[in-house]
C-alpha cells in the first residue's frame, strides 16, 4: 500500500496517444463550429444558444465552455471563419476564362459572388441581419465578412487597372449590394422588383442583365 503522502505521478503520454488526443479535439471544435453554423442559418440568434449547439454537435455543452469560453467565443469562432468564405466558396482561379481587363474581372467576380450566395444560407442570414441589427454579435460577424469580401476582390485583381475616373470603391459596393438584395429578395418571396427568380432560367435572366450593368460601368 502507498504511503497516504505519495505523489501519484500522471502516466506519461506516449507520441501515438498525443496525436489521437489533438484529432480528437480537432474534431469536436470543428463539430461545435458547423453545428453552431447550421444552427445560426436555421433559427438565427433568438434561439441560438449552449445546450442547442451541443444537441446538433452532439457532445456535452462543457465542452463548447472548455474549446470556446461560451457562446460569446463560439461567435467570434464563426466570425473568424466567415473570414474565408469567399476563398472557400469561390476559387481563386478564373475558371478558365482569360481575364484581360478590369470590366472582365468584376463580370467573373459579380456572377461567382452570386452563385455562392445563393448557395449558402448561413451568408444570406448574416447579410440580412446586417441590414435589420445592429447587436454586437452580427457586427462581428459583418466584420469578419466585410474584410474578407475586400481582399478577396483586391487579391483577384492583381495587376489589373480600373478605368479612370470611376470610384470602384462605390461602384463595387454598389454592384455587390446589388446581388445581395437580389438573393435576399428571392429567398423571401421569389422575385425581386417584379423580376421573377425561381428558375434557372430567371437567374440566367439575371445574370445577364448583371454582366450589362458591369460591361455599362467598366466597358
Amino acid at each position: 500500500m502507498p504511503r497516504a503522502n505519495a505523489v501519484l505521478k500522471k502516466p506519461i503520454e506516449t507520441p501515438a496517444e498525443a496525436q489521437k488526443r489533438v484529432r480528437n479535439r480537432a474534431a469536436t471544435e470543428q463539430a461545435i463550429l458547423d453545428a453552431a453554423k447550421r444552427l445560426l442559418a436555421d433559427v438565427g440568434f433568438q434561439n441560438f444558444g449552449i445546450n442547442a449547439v451541443a444537441r446538433g454537435a452532439g457532445c456535452d455543452k462543457q465542452l463548447i465552455y472548455r474549446y470556446y469560453g461560451g457562446l460569446d467565443g463560439l461567435v467570434e469562432a464563426i466570425g473568424t471563419n466567415l473570414g474565408s468564405w469567399v476563398k472557400d466558396r469561390i476559387p481563386d482561379d478564373t475558371g478558365g476564362m482569360f481575364l484581360l481587363t478590369y470590366g472582365d474581372l468584376m463580370e467573373r467576380l459579380a456572377l461567382l459572388f452570386l452563385e455562392a450566395l445563393r448557395a449558402d444560407p448561413l451568408m444570406r442570414r448574416i447579410v440580412a441581419w446586417e441590414v435589420s441589427e445592429n447587436t454586437q454579435q452580427v457586427r462581428r460577424l459583418s466584420e469578419a465578412r466585410s474584410k474578407a469580401l475586400a481582399g478577396w476582390i483586391e487579391r483577384m485583381r492583381g495587376s489589373l487597372t480600373p478605368p479612370k475616373g470611376i470610384d470602384t470603391i462605390g461602384v463595387n459596393a454598389v454592384i455587390f449590394a446589388a446581388i445581395q438584395h437580389l438573393v435576399l429578395s428571392a429567398a423571401v418571396s421569389g422575385q425581386c422588383a417584379g423580376l421573377v427568380l425561381k428558375t434557372t432560367k430567371d437567374w440566367e435572366k439575371a445574370a445577364i442583365a448583371l454582366k450589362r450593368i458591369v460591361r455599362g460601368i467598366y466597358g
